[in-house]
């Protein structure tokens, strides 16, 4: 098994930075990928970034050029930088990872941008 603990959410206006951090119980070189997703009031959980064991990383368009995924390896962290926020962004963020076949989850840190 694997925990995630997040950190980082809060309110924000439009234009502004936040920084989200997720410490896993596990290191990074038993898990194949982190990522985070997001899910807005009323619409499905989304993926916005994920970063694998290797160090690829992808990225939903809609924060493409805005959000930055990286790693901390000796501290077992993955961190999401968001860069000009807008309030479309507004969502509880999760981490996630996957862990020998199976997917663990954060239990969710709230962003709000205000416009």
């Amino acid at each position: 098994q694997v925990q995630l603990v997040e950190s980082g959410g809060g309110l924000v206006q439009a234009g502004g930075s936040l920084r989200l951090s997720c410490v896993a119980s596990r290191s990074f070189f038993a898990i194949s990928a982190m990522g985070w997703y997001r899910q807005a009031p009323g619409k499905q959980r989304e993926l916005v970034a994920h970063i694998t064991n290797g160090g690829s990383t992808a990225y939903a368009d809609a924060v493409k050029g805005r959000f930055t995924i990286s790693r901390d390896t000796a501290r077992n962290t993955v961190l999401l930088q968001m860069d000009s926020l807008k309030p479309e962004d507004t969502a509880v963020y999760y981490c996630s990872a996957h862990y020998f076949g199976s997917d663990y989850w954060g239990q969710g840190t709230q962003v709000t941008v205000s416009s």
